[in-house]
């Protein structure tokens, strides 16, 4: 999972037009950003995540919101380097572990990250983490773990003003951020804006 260790910002995507795939991964790219999350929340997703894998093998491409075994598998074939979800499911977990695919399940509670490390899983996903309490919750529910090596990436609710929030907590690897480039932007192909988008997350999070 080290890979994984290596962004501090994971950009939250959602594609509706697989057209769309290439150029939004060249923003990223252009902006110092090698890492994407396409989430399975819309029918282009596979497409997207095979024309990205394909068109920039230096991008780590990721698969969002993979909740069944069937969709981690397409999400697999479809070229993806690692998958993430809302929740914690034993099967999913566990298709991800058979492939050797690194897999960030989503907790919201302390019984919810016991349940993920019981499965082997060690990287995990706060979600969503602005309405379950924000970066206080996370500090309180991260202590008693600790010294078991889990790390922390909140998603949702997360924004410009308070990311660092969460990344000075020394239990967090990363944060996911769907303003990095927003559905409007991505429809009307606003490639510079999400580019200087990403430079800008990049230099708040140096500041850490």
């Amino acid at each position: 999972m080290s890979a994984l260790d290596q962004y501090p910002v994971i950009p939250v995507i959602v594609l509706d037009d697989v057209a769309d795939a290439k150029p939004l991964a060249n923003a990223l790219l252009e902006g110092g950003l090698n890492i994407i999350e396409v989430t399975f929340r819309t029918a282009a997703a596979a497409g997207a995540i095979e024309s990205i894998a394909n068109a920039f093998p230096e991008m780590l491409v990721g698969a969002g919101t993979v909740v069944t075994p069937e969709q981690a598998k397409i999400a697999i074939d479809c070229g993806s380097k690692f998958g993430l979800a809302p929740g914690t499911a034993a099967e999913t977990i566990a298709y991800f572990k058979k492939r050797d695919v690194p897999f960030i399940p989503g907790i919201m509670t302390p019984s919810d990250i016991q349940a993920a490390i019981k499965a082997g899983c060690e990287h995990l996903k706060f979600f969503p983490a602005g309405a379950a309490g924000g970066p206080k919750l996370l500090k309180a529910m991260a202590a008693p773990y600790a010294n078991l090596g889990v790390k922390f990436c909140p998603t949702g609710g997360v924004s410009l003003d308070n990311m660092n929030e969460y990344l000075s907590i020394p239990e967090v690897f990363a944060i996911g951020g769907s303003w990095l480039a927003t559905k409007a932007q991505i429809a009307n192909k606003d490639w510079s804006t999400i580019t200087a988008q990403v430079k800008q997350a990049l230099a708040k999070a140096a500041e850490v």
